[in-house]
């Protein structure tokens, strides 16, 4: 028996890793204002039009990927910021979040209001199409 039919821990995980996908999350339920994420929370600037937020850790080799992939959209549409978090050095907004794994990137709108989450590495074609909600 392979572990997909053996219902192998973690098969459904990779199938969802790095989609992105609306956070379904109620905002005062994680701790967040009704306003969102403000600069001084991220410890940088929001974009004009919507904010990529990517959070990592050292040794994480996706993440490397994906803050390759996210800095080439931010350059390539007007607006858009690329904001890098190290989740241990973060803790506070890690566990406010709800960030369960490294990378995590969370898709902000221009008024710092999360749009769109992905957990693992995301491909360009969904950061793309998530920013379009968020513009």
């Amino acid at each position: 028996m392979t572990p997909v039919e053996a219902g192998a821990p973690g098969v459904p995980h990779r199938r969802r890793s790095g989609r992105v996908r609306v956070s379904g999350r109620d905002d005062a339920a994680a701790g967040m204002s009704g306003t969102g994420l403000s600069a001084a929370e991220l410890g940088a600037g929001l974009g004009e039009r919507a904010t990529l937020v990517q959070f990592s850790s050292v040794f994480c080799a996706p993440c490397r990927a994906t803050r390759r992939v996210l800095g080439e959209v931010a350059a390539m549409v007007p607006g858009v910021a690329h904001v890098e978090i190290d989740a241990e050095a973060r803790l506070d907004l890690v566990r406010a979040l709800g960030i369960l794994k490294t990378p995590t990137v969370l898709v902000l709108d221009a008024h710092g209001r999360e749009v769109r989450r992905a957990a693992g590495q995301p491909r360009r074609a969904d950061v793309i199409a998530a920013l379009g909600e968020a513009v």
